[in-house]
């Protein structure tokens, strides 16, 4: 691992600094947004949102390469794509009275499709597979300072109506009678997930965007059922994650963002099953007994 932090400091390895940097800030927003959405149990829309994301990518790429439009990056089409996803499923679950799920899976599939159709008919090759999985030692130094300002934005919005997402992932119902804007917050929330979603694209992909936003949060909610430690631990498991798997990857010559999904996921793995295990002992011997 000594190796690996060196390369931290090689001026010709700058790449890596920001790649290490950007898996330090976005860990923020990770662990934030993530307990958020594991209380309010919205994984689901979040793996739409995160699919969607792709239509965003494709259409800029199509731009910047067949229009000409070099300032149109696939992070800003990301962002517009997560937005829009997140408003649509959040309004049409609200007000026009359709199954969520079909809802969901309606815009995942969608969205996908648009990317789809946009790369094809985008001049050239176009390789997806960094989009699709992550490649976080691809991230640059403006991709760096977009990920500083969306994270830097989360946890502002986040701090400011903390009480109100409170009120809303745990008793909405109750939150309006109080008079909080809870169609409102909720929105906002969604919205909120979808930046976090753009922030983990660069990080594992779009396939694996749910892993680490929720893998993370449920950890901490082994150890703790208060929203803001939860929420702490998270941030700190999200951090560790980030950066073993990224040194792990690199130590054996293995792809980042599925080497960060399967750390977190087999921690995850390992904290339930000491959980269960004596639960299932204990139901046995009472049994024998």
């Amino acid at each position: 691992m000594s190796d690996f932090f060196n390369l931290f400091f090689a001026p010709e390895m700058a790449f890596f600094k920001y790649a290490f940097l950007t898996a330090i800030v976005a860990a923020v927003a990770f662990g934030i947004i993530g307990t958020f959405v594991v209380v309010k149990q919205i994984s689901s829309i979040a793996g739409a949102i995160s699919h969607c994301v792709l239509g965003g990518i494709g259409a800029a790429v199509y731009a910047e390469t067949a229009l000409g439009w070099s300032w149109c990056k696939p992070i800003y089409g990301a962002v517009v794509a997560a937005l829009l996803a997140a408003i649509i499923i959040g309004l049409v679950s609200m007000y026009a009275k359709q199954r969520e799920d079909t809802v969901i899976g309606a815009v995942w599939a969608i969205g996908m499709a648009i990317g789809l159709m946009f790369i094809a008919k985008t001049p050239g090759y176009v390789s997806l597979e960094s989009y699709l999985f992550g490649n976080i030692l691809l991230v640059s130094s403006d991709d760096f300072w977009v990920t500083l300002g969306l994270d830097l934005f989360i946890i502002a919005v986040v701090i400011i109506f903390f009480n109100n997402f409170l009120a809303v992932c745990f008793d909405s119902k109750f939150a309006a009678i109080r008079g909080v804007k809870v169609k409102f917050f909720y929105l906002l929330l969604l919205c909120l997930t979808a930046l976090t979603i753009v922030l983990l694209v660069n990080i594992v992909g779009i396939i694996m965007v749910i892993a680490l936003l929720t893998l993370p949060a449920a950890i901490a909610g082994q150890f703790t059922s208060r929203l803001w430690s939860m929420m702490v631990l998270a941030v700190l498991f999200s951090i560790i994650f980030s950066t073993v798997g990224m040194g792990i990857s690199y130590k054996l010559d293995l792809p980042s963002g599925p080497t960060i999904v399967l750390l977190a996921g087999s921690c995850y793995v390992i904290l339930v099953a000491k959980k269960l295990i004596p639960k299932s002992w204990e139901k046995r011997s009472q049994v024998a007994s």
